[in-house]
């Protein structure tokens, strides 16, 4: 669940319902029409016509940005800073819209959801860093996935997979655990932590050097298998500074293990990284 998803829907205040009663017609018009008042009687009083309640939204719209500060790819020991713009759109509980990709929830009951997304893997370039030069460049693809999760009181057990079209090729699994914890009205903290699998075309893409690839940038060759390849932690903290503005940041920190820790691309295991965001909502 994107953290957005996750502020949107705890913070997200009901409709207020407004009831305007009307008295009826004044006294000088009744005394003007009395004759035409005793020859046609009123209808009984209906209460429901006079009502005027305000309509429960069932869309939401943020709209912001912010800034995430990271390595410079996926096992690199240079840090930079990438600005974040962000566009969430919520509808009915079932359609989001954001810079990932489209979600679409189509079961939700007693807790269980499960979801399919479409959406982008961005690739990689060998210009992003120095230890990349002679690797060649991992092509933007689309992606497809889905997600089945679970929810009980503040937790959240997910798992996910996603399959890349074209490009590096990859088939992803994510098992995680997310737990939000509401301090006050206004503020929420969260934790989570999660294991990510891949497939062998994704680790020869982003940790394998073939023999090419060796000669054009004088690392060694090296093959990696498929498996687990990252371990992730993160804490988060939601406050919104006012009925329509919210603020959220983010530390995290990934762990790459097996052979993708082992590979000669990698020049550090720990991956950290922190970001903030600020949002206007609809």
């Amino acid at each position: 669940m994107s953290f957005i998803q996750l502020t949107d829907r705890r913070l997200r205040s009901s409709a207020l319902c407004l009831t305007f009663v009307l008295a009826g017609t004044a006294s000088s018009v009744l005394a003007a029409d009395a004759t035409l008042g005793a020859q046609t009687p009123e209808p009984p009083f209906d209460q429901e016509r006079f009502n005027n309640e305000k309509p429960q939204r069932n869309w939401s719209l943020i709209v912001g940005g912010g800034a995430i500060y990271e390595p410079e790819y996926e096992g690199g020991d240079k840090f930079e800073v990438q600005p974040i713009p962000v566009i969430v759109f919520t509808y009915g509980g079932w359609l989001e819209i954001d810079p990932g990709g489209v979600t679409i929830t189509p079961l939700r009951h007693d807790g269980f959801t499960l979801a399919a997304k479409v959406g982008y893997e961005g690739g990689r370039d060998e210009d992003d860093a120095d230890r990349l030069d002679g690797l060649g460049d991992i092509d933007f693809a689309a992606r497809i996935g889905a997600k089945a999760s679970y929810s009980w009181k503040g937790f959240e057990f997910y798992a996910s997979v996603d399959q890349t079209i074209d490009g590096s090729e990859s088939l992803i699994g994510t098992f995680g655990a997310e737990y939000q914890a509401p301090v006050t009205e206004r503020l929420i903290l969260g934790a989570g932590v999660e294991a990510v699998v891949a497939n062998d075309k994704h680790m020869e893409a982003y940790f394998g050097v073939n023999a090419a690839q060796s000669a054009a940038s004088g690392l060694p060759e090296y093959k990696p298998n498929a498996g687990l390849k990252r371990v992730n932690v993160s804490a988060s903290a939601a406050y919104m500074l006012s009925e329509n503005w919210l603020i959220r940041g983010q530390a995290s920190l990934g762990i790459l293990t097996g052979d993708a820790a082992d590979s000669p691309i990698v020049e550090e295991k720990l991956q950290p990284s922190t970001s903030v965001f600020v949002g206007y909502k609809f």
